[in-house]
């Protein structure tokens, strides 16, 4: 997928090292709040309020080495060519993994991802941590999912009386830096890294339309780093068209009608289900448009219902329809 241009990405880190200084050593923060400390009763049930310190106008890098948890978040910073960029503007949401937290994922796992052939997988993780703008406490708890800076959304579920960030645990909220807030999460949360085309051939239900962008050509721009959205319909859907209707398509001389058709079926960028609906509309990739509408209480495009929505990919999102649209 397409990350985030240069300097929002660093701002991003910046948000995530000055929120995560605001900690000191061991989770305690200044005034005698302990990591224990999270929601309040009015927010989560179980849990108690933290009251956010004002972040220490000191620099970052040394501050953050002062508090003593954070030093995988630094190194993995730095490979990935983002620590001078710590003291970038936001403001920004930051869900920062302790040292435990990265522990988790392996001795290996972290010396991996530190190598400089894996800079950008690095950098796509670091962002998936982060969000433009402020989202305190209260809102992560009254929202299911936010947008990171990778691209991809990350979700929120209140279960078990805590608060989770895709399966991670917040241990710590709201606290304030210059350039945002952060919350302190208990695991290093990882976005999707298989492509469009991956993530269609995992599914199994989609063999007639893998078979369609081969004999389109259409292969790699499924799996290149243009986020795109796709509207993609199972081999049920493509059943539905007249008898020998695939067959004719997938010959070479009909090429042309088979490419209009399956860009007909996406649209640049990553659009999910919630903006899609809000847009009612957009240009496919083809050049026409299609119609977005909830009918009977379904998500439809063009008539065709969408039966699985906001299914991420590295590149883009994919929506599953029920039948083939036509231009």
């Amino acid at each position: 997928m397409t990350l985030k241009n240069t300097a929002l990405t660093l701002a991003a880190l910046a948000g995530l090292a000055t929120a995560a200084l605001a900690l000191g050593p061991g989770g305690t923060k200044p005034g005698g709040c302990q990591s224990t400390c999270g929601w309040s009763e009015r927010e989560a049930p179980g849990t108690v309020t933290m009251v956010a310190a004002e972040a220490e106008a000191k620099d970052i890098v040394q501050t953050a080495r002062d508090a003593g948890q954070f030093k995988t978040l630094l190194a993995a910073a730095q490979a990935a060519g983002l620590a001078e960029a710590l003291s970038s503007s936001g403001p920004l949401t930051v869900f920062a993994p302790t040292d435990e937290a990265f522990a988790k994922l392996g001795q290996n796992t972290i010396n991996d991802l530190l190598k400089p052939e894996n800079r950008q997988k690095l950098a796509a993780i670091l962002t998936y941590h982060v969000v433009s703008g402020e989202l305190p406490a209260s809102k992560v708890i009254s929202t299911n999912d936010a947008t990171s800076l990778n691209g991809q959304r990350i979700d929120f579920k209140v279960k078990d009386g805590g608060v989770f960030v895709d399966g991670a645990r917040v241990i710590a909220t709201d606290i304030s830096a210059s350039n945002g807030v952060i919350h302190v999460i208990d695991s290093v949360i990882l976005p999707e890294t298989k492509n469009l085309a991956q993530v269609a051939l995992g599914d199994g239900r989609f063999t007639i339309l893998a078979k369609a962008i081969e004999a389109a050509g259409l292969t790699s721009a499924l799996t290149g780093d243009s986020p795109l959205t796709v509207f993609a319909p199972t081999d049920e859907a493509f059943k539905k068209l007249p008898a020998g209707t695939i067959e004719q398509l997938l010959k070479p001389e009909n090429r042309e009608t088979l490419v209009g058709i399956l860009t007909y079926h996406v649209v640049s960028g990553r659009v999910y289900a919630r903006e899609a609906v809000s847009a009612q509309r957009a240009n496919t990739l083809q050049g026409g448009p299609i119609r977005v509408s909830i009918e009977n209480g379904r998500l439809k495009i063009n008539g065709a219902a969408v039966v699985n929505s906001n299914i991420e990919a590295s590149n883009g999102v994919i929506h599953v329809i029920d039948s083939v649209i036509l231009p």
